[in-house]
């Protein structure tokens, strides 16, 4: 084998066409660990809501809470079968609202009862105080309170037919509760005159006691409910991030073309102006497969050298919080860009195939020159 210093010696010696290359690769790769950060952060968002032994009750046949509405008699008959703990009556209605830069979107209202906060104990109240039954009051998540008109502590928002007070600011560390507004459900349903539930949530006892809970209400004809756990009916939902996931990947690979042809490019170069090198390296004994490997190998730390440098150049989109429409309830989800380690390996071993296809077709080139003509060539 050829040494690798011999490789990084050459690299070295061309350095203006090795940065040009370099730069070419870190661009592609930091778009698309920024898109791709961008996905996993809407989709962390659903995946890490919910607890395990929470099953949210929706109406048969019913895709999300917002679609899905039954009678409230129904809460009795659930609350007495075994395996229940708790279980809140909830409402969800979706109003449009101004954002602080002037656009409108629209907001999910989530209308609550007596257990639904010790139900959910990753949310906190970070602001202000909890809103107080049979009062237009409301608490807000800190990301609707940051987007939104109207929405900080202590201001008023019009929704329905009244004018609804903001009293306190809560946390739902980033999931998707991040992305709603709540209020007291009677208050909820007596302004949008909807005396009826959206969902029910309900703590079941353990494990076993949510399978066949779900196996029972499934069953139970006077019902006429599904039972989901609640991570799962998160879960379900990242199929928002697909189209932009999709979209990532075909940004990545029409960049990821050019970046090819780059580092092509810098590698015929290097061909060209290396010649009677590699005739030597022929005539000291070097392989033919041995010159392809090295020429290979260069390209390829060039692209992974290039893909730190991406990753690098995308790393200050971590934590940036963003928001999208959710095509499932048709409402904003606020979340944040997260650039993992195992995002950042995909974005390398991306630049280092870039590498290694860009470097391939000039490697075989410089593996079949002919040692007389290279010999008696300039380069």
């Amino acid at each position: 084998m050829i040494p690798i210093k011999y490789n990084i010696r050459s690299v070295v010696v061309r350095r203006m066409g090795t940065a040009m290359t370099v730069f070419g690769v870190a661009l592609t790769v930091a778009v698309f660990v920024s898109i791709l950060a961008m996905v996993r952060g809407l989709q962390s968002t659903y995946v890490d809501t919910g607890n395990p032994l929470n099953l949210i009750l929706i109406r048969r046949g019913s895709q999300t809470e917002t679609n899905s509405f039954f009678d409230r008699d129904v809460k009795k008959i659930v609350e007495t079968m075994d395996g229940v703990e708790a279980a809140a009556g909830e409402i969800v209605v979706i109003i449009n609202h101004p954002r602080v830069t002037g656009e409108t979107s629209n907001v999910m209202i989530r209308g609550i009862s007596e257990n639904s906060m010790a139900l959910r104990p990753g949310i906190q109240l970070v602001e202000g105080q909890m809103f107080k039954p049979g009062l237009r009051e409301m608490v807000v998540s800190r990301s609707i309170s940051e987007r939104f008109k109207d929405t900080g502590l202590g201001e008023s928002i019009r929704i329905g037919r009244s004018d609804w007070k903001v009293v306190g600011i809560f946390d739902a560390a980033r999931t998707a509760y991040d992305s709603e507004i709540w209020a007291d459900y009677n208050e909820v349903a007596q302004e949008f005159e909807r005396p009826i539930y959206s969902s029910i949530l309900l703590r079941t006892s353990g494990e076993d006691a949510t399978a066949d809970l779900q196996k029972r209400i499934a069953d139970d004809r006077r019902l006429k409910l599904d039972a989901v756990g609640e991570r799962e009916y998160f879960e379900k939902q990242t199929s928002t991030g697909d189209a932009i996931k999709i979209l990532a990947y075909f940004v990545a690979v029409i960049m990821a073309i050019g970046s090819c042809f780059a580092v092509m490019n810098t590698m015929y170069a290097a061909t060209s102006r290396r010649t009677r090198e590699i005739a030597t390296l022929r005539v000291l004994g070097f392989r033919r497969w041995s010159i392809l490997v090295s020429f290979v190998l260069e390209s390829i730390v060039l692209g992974i050298v290039g893909g730190i440098v991406g990753c690098l150049l995308a790393l200050p989109v971590h934590g940036i919080s963003t928001g999208t429409t959710n095509f499932t309830s048709f409402s904003e989800v606020v979340f944040q860009f997260r650039i993992t380690p195992e995002l950042m390996a995909e974005g390398i071993l991306f630049a280092a195939i870039m590498g290694g296809i860009g470097g391939l077709l000039p490697a075989r080139l410089a593996s079949r020159v002919p040692i007389v003509r290279a010999l008696r060539s300039d380069g």
